[in-house]
């Protein structure tokens, strides 16, 4: 009965069961909406995205074709809590099922309100929001850079704004501002105006505006990822961020130098009113000029005080005036009547002065001349007595010692031929002549080379035989001879 039983259970080959199992749960579960938590998360080099859907007790293995994965609006992490669309599958090379997933969104704005505070937490732990890394905007820019899509109505909005506050010159840079890989482009558009230089074709900006429109949350999740909130960290360029409404936050605010309710009032930000800035330079010259005014005319009524405390020159000049006058005139009178008395005297003096009176006068000053002159007549002989005494005796002492006197004894002075004198024999070896200077000339000679004995030369004389008492006076040591006493 058992063997009946089993010869007639259908045969299947593993394909065909595969394929069935394969259609049976397509076509059980055609079209399903998952949610779950996201556990692995791998993304291939083809685009593909291969995801785990699991819950407390089941995980369920999901794909992405790359079409779908592009057009997704956040980058799926682990962790996230999502809702899946798609249809149930097999894979039968592996003998598993696995979901496509034609649809990802969140599971409602609580799971990506938690991400979005998870990552906060994480950014402010590194200090990425601290006040003091946010730098202070420049007062008017020449240059203002905007990191926005070119086809809103953003950018508009913005370079309305400055036109009628201040206009400036604006670069944008285009980028998307939503939708996957739009953090991508935001995040190299901002590193973008960072690398120009002063010498680039391209000047670059003073200050960056990062810009979008309202949205919802998810709309506006490229903002939130962490290569924007570290590109905005890391310019050098003062950045504000205009992205949503006033209502709408995210990382990039907390991360920027500024934030902008709307991108209109991150215009009004970046400059200030042309206007307003001539009315206030209008308004300091007015003051500046009253003050100055106002000053001059302290000083002129201080100075117009201070001369009515002096007084009128005159008054103060009048008497000394007065007084110099007085002076002069009698200095006047008293000049003439000094030379009146002075030519008065000379007259009387002069009438004195007769011929016999300059004659006796001369007389007096010729005898004090001819006495002065004798006195200095007799000083004079004697001091040439005195000096021609002196040069006698020196005369004397010089002739005494001079070689002269020695030639008058009969002395005479022996010089070479090179005028040197020869005081010893030995000075004539390598002589061969000279002069002798006697007392009234001098003579030459010539050395022939013979000898001829001194009569100064004594013959040796023997020595006496020494005596006992010459022997003993010998024997004597220097101390008994008393050369030490």
């Amino acid at each position: 009965m058992t063997e009946q039983k089993i010869g007639n259970v259908h045969e299947y080959t593993v394909t065909e069961l595969s394929g069935a199992v394969k259609r049976t749960i397509e076509d059980t579960f055609g079209l399903v909406r998952v949610r779950g938590e996201l556990g692995r998360v791998t993304r291939a080099a083809s685009g593909h995205m291969y995801l785990d859907l699991k819950d407390e007790k089941s995980v369920i293995s999901s794909v992405m074709w790359k079409g779908m994965a592009a057009r997704l609006s956040i980058n799926p992490e682990q962790g996230m809590e999502v809702i899946a669309m798609g249809r149930m599958t097999t894979f039968p090379g592996q003998s598993r099922y696995q979901l496509v997933i034609d649809s990802l969104e969140p599971a409602g704005v609580g799971a990506l309100m938690a991400l979005l505070e998870e990552r906060k937490k994480k950014f402010a732990a590194e200090g990425l929001f601290a006040p003091e890394r946010k730098r202070s905007l420049p007062f008017l820019p020449q240059v203002i850079g905007v990191v926005t899509s070119p086809s809103g109505a953003v950018i508009r909005d913005i370079l309305h704004r400055l036109r009628e506050r201040f206009p400036r010159h604006v670069i944008v840079w285009p980028t998307l501002v939503q939708g996957r890989g739009a953090e991508v482009k935001i995040a190299d558009a901002i590193k973008g105006f960072n690398a120009l230089t002063p010498n680039s074709t391209v000047p670059r900006p003073d200050v960056l505006i990062v810009a979008r429109g309202g949205g919802s949350l998810e709309d506006l999740w490229c903002f939130n990822e962490e290569v924007v909130v570290r590109a905005a960290a890391a310019s050098e360029i003062p950045l504000i961020s205009a992205v949503g409404h006033e209502t709408d936050t995210t990382l990039i605010d907390y991360v920027s130098d500024r934030r902008a309710p709307t991108p209109t009032a991150a215009a009004e930000f970046a400059v200030p009113v042309r206007s307003e800035l001539l009315s206030e330079v209008l308004n300091k010259e007015r003051r500046f000029v009253g003050a100055a005014t106002r000053t001059i005319e302290q000083r002129r009524t201080a100075l117009m005080s201070a001369a009515r405390g002096l007084g009128r020159p005159e008054d103060i000049l009048g008497a000394a005036t007065q007084r110099l006058d007085r002076a002069s005139d009698g200095l006047r009178s008293g000049l003439r009547a000094r030379l009146d008395n002075a030519l008065t005297q000379v007259a009387r003096v002069g009438g004195r002065l007769t011929p016999n009176l300059l004659a006796g006068g001369f007389a007096k000053r010729e005898n004090t001349i001819a006495q002065m002159w004798s006195r200095i007549s007799d000083r004079t002989d004697r001091i040439v007595r005195d000096r021609h005494s002196r040069l006698t005796s020196s005369a004397r002492v010089l002739a005494a010692v001079s070689y002269q006197s020695v030639l008058e004894r009969g002395f005479a002075l022996v010089r070479g031929t090179d005028g040197q004198l020869l005081r010893r024999t030995g000075d004539t070896a390598s002589v061969p002549g000279g002069q002798i200077q006697f007392v009234d000339g001098t003579r030459d000679f010539v050395f022939d080379g013979s000898t001829v004995p001194s009569k100064s030369q004594k013959k040796p004389v023997k020595a006496a035989p020494k005596t006992d008492k010459d022997e003993k006076r010998s024997n004597v040591k220097p101390k008994q001879q008393g050369l030490f006493d």
